[in-house]
């Protein structure tokens, strides 16, 4: 089974198209595990356009189920001064799987400055939690309780990395692993059910996120759920307790 650098290190270019191949060990279900299929699409926008600013902002939908032979068609919708659009979509076959806009902007001069408050102290790394046996992805990390989690409060915090992050651009490894932990409202579940996530709107607070020992800190809260429909808040910190990314997901609820 390849790890996630050679499946990412695996994407070539066959004219406008970028292709790769998905292991099963990167499977969830029927489909790529969502942070691995926005890593893929995120690197083939900087293996297309390797000159643009730093990324900002990504907003991604899941429309298929993608596996196996996937096809990445980066297209570059606008280069401006500072700021640049990029498109991604990923297919299997004929299916658009994935559909991303990914902002790269270059910082500009401005008199408004609000730095993200460090998080002090950061919160415990317990025990870690394995993986369920039909949860194949997830045996690509290592997650780590934070004794936040209750049942019955749609809110969760774990701490999570890589088993093998080697070869991999710091952005691709944040997005592999933002979508890694449950959605929030797994600890609502009066029994185990499938669910899926939709979209994904992630926003980046720094021009090159890193932490330096591959420990990430997420957390999700649930703001609603209805009818099958979840929307989530997510913020994601470094090990030192620097908030680097912020989120929103919608998650459909099969329960």
């Amino acid at each position: 089974m390849a790890t996630l650098g050679a499946v990412v290190g695996g994407l070539h270019a066959d004219g406008e198209i970028y292709r790769a191949h998905v292991t099963p060990n990167w499977m969830q279900g029927r489909t790529t595990y969502g942070g691995a299929s926005s890593a893929l699409a995120v690197a083939a926008a900087l293996k297309a356009f390797p000159d643009l600013p730093p990324l900002r902002s990504a907003q991604i939908a899941w429309t298929a189920p993608l596996g196996g032979e996937i096809e990445a068609r980066p297209t570059l919708l606008r280069q401006g001064r500072s700021a640049s659009f990029v498109r991604v979509e990923l297919s299997a076959g004929e299916q658009v799987g994935l559909a991303a806009l990914l902002l790269f902007a270059a910082p500009r001069e401005s008199e408004i400055a609000v730095a993200p408050p460090l998080l002090a102290p950061l919160p415990p790394r317990l025990d870690p939690i394995p993986a369920p046996d039909r949860v194949e992805f997830g045996k690509n990390f290592e997650i780590g309780s934070t004794g936040h989690d209750r049942r019955g409060i749609p809110s969760i915090m774990h701490w999570v990395r890589l088993k093998d992050r080697s070869h991999l651009h710091p952005l691709v490894e944040l997005f592999a692993l933002a979508d890694g932990p449950p959605p929030a409202t797994i600890t609502l579940f009066p029994r185990p059910a499938p669910l899926s996530s939709m979209t994904w709107q992630v926003n980046l607070l720094t021009p090159e996120p890193h932490s330096e020992d591959g420990w990430w800190l997420i957390r999700a809260d649930a703001d609603s759920a209805d009818g099958g429909f979840s929307s989530q808040s997510m913020k994601m910190w470094n090990s030192a307790g620097q908030l680097v990314a912020v989120a929103t997901q919608t998650v459909a609820l099969f329960v």
